[in-house]
C-alpha cells in the first residue's frame, strides 16, 4: 500500500467518524475542555487530548507551580549551532518529555522572525533569517514527531513585536509575506509535514489572523496542500462565523468561547456549514491519530513512553549542556579565551550570582534545578575564582526564592495559601512549593475567591529585608511588627498581563530574625469587558474570546535580603578584578526585558552594568565579558575587553555550559542568528509600537536584518549575522558552483589552522542579480575538522531561496539570471564570491 493510499484510507475512516457525531457534539470538540485540553468522545475512541506550551521546556497543563520539568536553552542558541542533528536532538528530547507528562501536542516551535531587534518574545523565535528559521524548525518538528508528539508552529502570521499585540494590524506586503514571513511555516510543512499551527492574535492587513482566508485557507491549506490543523493563539478568537469560515480549526482555551453556541448558532443561520464545521473536526481527529489520541480499528490509543530519562538525570544534563555551549558565540576575542590554565579569576556580575536561563511568559517552566555561572566556574576551577556581585539589573520587584521561605505550618520551603470567599468562608487551604500562584487559572474553585492570604517564615537575619507583594488587589503585608500596603491595579489592555505582566510593590524594611510574614490581598479584578469594549479605537466584537479571560492570575510574594548599592559593588568589583589580573564579568537582560507581552525600549544594557564592564577592565589586566542575553545588546565597552562570548538563556545547565565554554572543555561554535546593530535606531527595521490607527507598517519590506544592513539601509552592524569565531582559526581555499539534481551546489575547502580541532560553518548567500533584491542565506553546512587538517565542504543551496514573488501575477517567478554565490563567515567576513550563470 502507497503512503498516498494509506493516507486516503486514514481521511475515510475519519470521515465516517465524522458522520457518527451530531452537529453540537462536533461543535463541542472544537473548543477546549479547560485551559490546555480538549474534550474527548467515547463514542468514536477519542481521547481527551492535552496541549502545553513550549518551547524551551515542556511545562504541562499548569501554568505556575507544576511539576519540575527539563529547562532547554532558549530558540537562538538552538538555531545558533546552525545544525540540523542538535535541532532534531532537541525536538526528540521535548516528545520525551511530553510523552512522560501524557501531553499530545507541544506549543512549538515559534517561527516568527527577529524584525527588529526590540521584539520581547524574540528569545522564543529562532533567527532574522526566514531559511535559517525555517531550516531549524523543520529538523525540530522532524525530531519530535518521530517520537510521536505533535509539534505547533506558531504564530501565523507576522507576529514580531508584543506591543497591543492583541489590536495592532500589522501591514505587510504580499511579497514579504510570501518571501519571508510565511517561508518558515512553508518549509516546516514541507520538509517536516508539521501536524498543527496556531494562528496568532495580531491582524494582518486589515483582517484578524484567526480569520484570514487568505493565509488559512487559500495559502496554507490549499496552495501547500497541507491537512494539519490550525488552533488558535489562547484568547486570540476575534468573531464566530469569520474565523470558522476563514480557515481556523480549533479555539482555545475552553470552556467558554466564541464559538460552542454561538457557532452552532452559527450553523443553524446559515453564516457557516456543517461541511465547514465537519473539515474542521476532520483536521481535529487526524491530530489525534497521528499523536495517539486516536483508538484505530478497536484498539486502545497508544500508550505514552514509559522509559524516559527523568529531568535531572546525568543524561539530560549531558544533553543540555552539550546543546546550550554548541550555539553560544565568541564575538570578539583577543586570545583571553578560552581562560589560561592557571592564575586566579575575578567573576563579577549579577548575571554570574543570578544567571538567567530563561525568558518569561508562556514560555516559562519550573526547572529541577537552575544552575549559575558561580556555581559552574568554581565548580572546575576551585578556589582559583573569586565571586563579586554586580550593579542591580531589574527594575520590576520578582517573587521570592523559595529557599528563602518556610511554611510556618509544614517548615517546608514555600508558603501557606487560604482563599476566601466574599463572605469571608474559606474555599481552599494548602501549601505551595513556590513564592507564586494564580488564581482563576490553574485552580478548580466553585467560585472566585475575594481574597488570598499567604504566609510564611523568612530565613531573613536580623536587618533590612526586602518585602512586597505581586498581583492586582488591595495589599497588607505584616511583618513582626512592621506593615506595609499598597493598592496595585492594571494600566495596559492586553487581559495577558494578569499573568504574565502582574503589577508589583515593595519596600525595605528593618525586621527581626527569622520574620514571620502574613500578606492579605483583597483580590480586586478588573472587568475586561467593560474596559475593551468601553475603547471605541479597540473595535471589538461581543464574540471577542479576549473577553472571557480571568480577571485574576498571578499572585505572589516578594521577599529578599536587601540590596546593597551600586557604588559599593561597583567598588568591590574593581578591587576583585585588580587583585586576580583576570576578570569575567556577566551582564545580560532578564525577564522584564526577554517576555511575552513586552517589547523593550532599548538595546541598552539594564542599570549601571556598562558602567561595570567600563570600571572592570580599567582595573583588570585581562576582561572578558559574558552576555547573558538572547537578544542583541549595545557594547560601548567593546574596545575596551579582551573577549565576549554571547551566552543567550542557557536553560538549567546554563552556568555549567558557559563555564565549560570559558574554560575550554567545551567548544563554543554557534554563530549569531540576528545581527546586532550598532546603536539604538540603527537597524533597518525598528518600531515596535503601532500608531494611532494600531498599524504597525512594515515598511522595510523584505530587508530586514542582514538583508537591510547589506543594503545600507542602516549603518553597518556591530556584528553581522552569522558572525562567530569559536576556537579554531580557518582559511578558505577553493571554491566551485555547479547546478545539481536539487539546484546550486558550493564545493568549499577549508582548512583548520589552529592546535585544536574544531567545527566549522561555511555559510553560502544569494545576491542577486536584480537591484530590488536583498543579498539572502541560501544555504550552509558545518563541518568537524581536525588541528591542521583541510576538508571539502559541499553546500546543497535551497531552490526556494531563488524565486521572487511576483505581485502583478500573484505567482512564484525565478530570480533573474545571474548574481553571485557569496561564500561567508557572517557577511562581515566574506571569504569568496562566485559569479552565477
Amino acid at each position: 500500500m502507497t503512503d498516498t493510499t494509506h493516507a486516503l484510507d486514514r481521511t475515510t475512516r475519519l470521515g465516517e467518524l465524522v458522520g457518527r457525531l451530531s452537529l453540537e457534539e462536533k461543535v463541542h470538540l472544537l473548543t477546549g475542555e479547560t485551559a490546555f485540553t480538549l474534550p474527548g468522545s467515547d463514542r468514536i475512541g477519542l481521547a481527551p487530548l492535552a496541549f502545553s506550551d513550549g518551547p524551551t521546556g515542556v511545562r504541562g497543563l499548569k501554568f505556575i507551580g507544576g511539576d519540575a520539568v527539563a529547562l532547554f536553552p532558549n530558540a537562538t542558541l538552538i538555531a545558533g549551532s546552525f545544525d540540523d542533528e542538535i535541532a532534531g536532538e532537541v525536538g526528540q528530547m521535548l516528545a520525551e518529555e511530553a510523552q512522560r507528562q501524557h501531553i499530545h501536542v507541544v506549543l512549538g516551535p515559534t517561527v516568527n522572525l527577529h524584525r527588529t531587534p526590540l521584539g520581547g518574545r524574540l528569545f522564543e523565535a529562532y533567527s532574522e533569517d526566514p531559511y535559517l528559521t525555517g531550516r531549524t524548525a523543520a529538523a525540530y518538528v522532524n525530531g519530535m514527531q518521530g517520537r510521536g508528539t505533535a509539534a505547533c508552529l506558531k504564530h501565523l502570521v507576522a507576529n514580531e513585536s508584543e506591543t497591543l499585540r492583541n489590536f495592532m494590524d500589522s501591514r505587510v506586503s504580499e511579497t514579504a509575506l510570501r518571501e519571508l514571513y510565511l517561508l518558515p511555516f512553508e518549509m516546516a510543512v514541507q520538509d517536516a509535514h508539521a501536524w498543527s499551527m496556531m494562528a496568532a492574535y495580531n491582524d494582518v492587513n486589515g483582517v484578524p489572523a484567526t480569520e484570514q482566508d487568505h493565509v488559512q485557507n487559500r495559502i496554507v491549506k490549499d496552495e501547500w496542500d497541507w491537512d494539519g490543523l490550525i488552533m488558535s493563539d489562547w484568547f486570540a478568537t476575534k468573531s464566530t462565523a469569520a474565523s470558522a469560515n476563514g480557515g481556523l480549526d480549533l479555539v482555545m482555551p475552553g470552556p467558554d468561547g466564541p464559538w460552542g453556541e454561538r457557532l452552532v448558532t452559527a450553523v443553524r443561520a446559515g453564516e457557516v456549514t456543517e461541511e465547514t464545521v465537519d473539515g474542521h473536526v476532520l483536521r481535529l481527529l487526524r491530530l489525534a491519530d497521528r499523536a495517539g489520541g486516536l483508538a484505530g480499528d478497536g484498539q486502545e490509543p497508544r500508550q505514552r513512553a514509559q522509559d524516559l530519562p527523568a529531568v535531572d538525570s546525568p543524561r539530560r544534563q549531558e544533553q543540555l549542556r552539550r546543546i546550550a555551549a554548541r550555539g553560544m558565540t565568541v564575538v570578539a576575542n583577543d586570545g583571553a579565551l578560552p581562560l589560561a590554565e592557571a592564575g586566579d579569576v575575578a567573576l563579577i556580575g549579577r548575571h554570574a550570582l543570578d544567571t538567567v536561563d530563561m525568558g518569561g511568559g508562556s514560555a516559562k517552566v519550573v526547572p529541577p534545578y537552575q544552575s549559575t555561572v558561580a556555581e559552574g566556574l568554581t565548580a572546575l576551577l576551585g578556589n582559583r575564582v573569586s565571586v563579586a556581585d554586580g550593579v542591580a539589573v531589574r527594575t520590576r520587584a520578582v517573587p521570592a526564592d523559595p529557599a528563602f521561605l518556610a511554611d510556618p505550618a509544614t517548615g517546608t520551603p514555600g508558603m501557606g495559601v487560604v482563599l476566601l470567599a466574599a463572605d469571608g468562608a474559606e474555599l481552599i487551604r494548602y501549601h505551595s512549593d513556590s513564592s507564586a500562584i494564580s488564581i482563576g487559572w490553574d485552580d478548580d474553585l466553585d467560585q472566585d475567591p475575594a481574597t488570598a492570604v499567604l504566609t510564611t517564615t523568612l530565613a531573613n537575619e536580623a536587618g533590612p529585608v526586602l518585602l512586597g507583594a505581586i498581583g492586582a488587589g488591595r495589599w497588607t503585608v505584616a511583618a513582626g511588627d512592621r506593615e506595609v500596603s499598597a493598592e496595585l491595579g492594571f494600566h495596559g489592555k492586553d487581559p495577558g498581563e494578569t499573568m504574565l505582566r502582574p503589577p508589583a510593590f515593595d519596600e525595605v524594611l528593618e525586621l527581626p530574625a527569622g520574620a514571620t510574614v502574613t500578606a492579605t490581598v483583597a483580590l480586586d479584578p478588573v472587568d475586561w469587558r467593560e474596559l475593551l469594549l468601553g475603547d471605541p479605537a479597540l473595535d471589538l466584537s461581543e464574540e471577542s474570546h479576549l473577553l472571557d479571560m480571568s480577571a485574576m492570575g498571578v499572585t505572589a510574594l516578594v521577599a529578599a535580603p536587601a540590596p546593597r548599592s551600586d557604588d559599593a559593588l561597583i567598588a568591590d568589583a574593581e578591587a576583585a578584578a585588580r587583585a586576580a589580573g583576570t576578570a569575567v564579568v556577566v551582564v545580560g537582560l532578564t525577564e522584564e526585558d526577554e517576555t511575552e507581552a513586552a517589547d523593550k525600549a532599548t538595546l541598552v544594557l539594564p542599570g549601571r552594568q556598562d558602567e561595570l564592564v567600563t570600571r572592570v577592565a580599567a582595573a583588570a589586566a585581562r576582561t572578558v565579558v559574558v552576555v547573558n542575553a538572547a537578544t542583541p545588546v549595545l557594547m560601548p565597552w567593546l574596545d575596551q575587553v579582551d573577549a565576549v562570548l554571547v551566552a543567550g538563556l542557557p536553560g538549567q545547565e546554563g552556568g555549567h555550559a558557559v563555564a565549560a565554554v570559558l574554560t575550554g572543555e567545551l567548544e563554543p561554535t554557534g554563530r549569531l542568528v540576528t545581527s546586532y546593530p550598532a546603536a539604538d535606531g540603527a537597524a533597518p527595521a525598528w518600531d515596535v509600537v503601532p500608531d494611532e490607527d494600531l498599524v504597525l507598517s512594515y515598511d522595510d519590506g523584505t530587508f530586514i536584518g542582514h538583508r537591510g544592513f547589506h543594503a545600507g539601509h542602516a549603518p553597518a552592524p556591530l556584528f553581522w549575522f552569522g558572525h562567530g569565531l569559536g576556537y579554531g582559526a580557518w582559511e578558505y581555499g577553493t571554491v566551485q558552483s555547479h547546478e545539481g539534481e536539487a539546484g546550486l551546489v558550493v564545493d568549499v575547502e577549508v582548512t583548520n589552522t589552529s592546535d585544536r580541532a574544531s567545527r566549522e560553518t561555511v555559510q553560502v548567500y544569494l545576491d542577486p542579480a536584480e537591484d530590488d533584491q536583498p543579498i539572502r542565506l541560501v544555504g550552509y553546512r558545518g563541518v568537524e575538522v581536525p588541528a591542521g587538517a583541510t576538508a571539502t565542504v559541499t553546500v546543497a543551496c535551497d531552490e526556494r531561496l531563488r524565486r521572487r514573488w511576483d505581485e502583478a501575477t500573484g505567482t512564484w517567478a525565478p530570480l533573474a539570471s545571474g548574481g553571485q554565490a557569496v561564500v561567508a563567515r557572517g557577511l562581515g567576513d566574506v571569504r569568496a564570491r562566485v559569479s552565477l550563470a
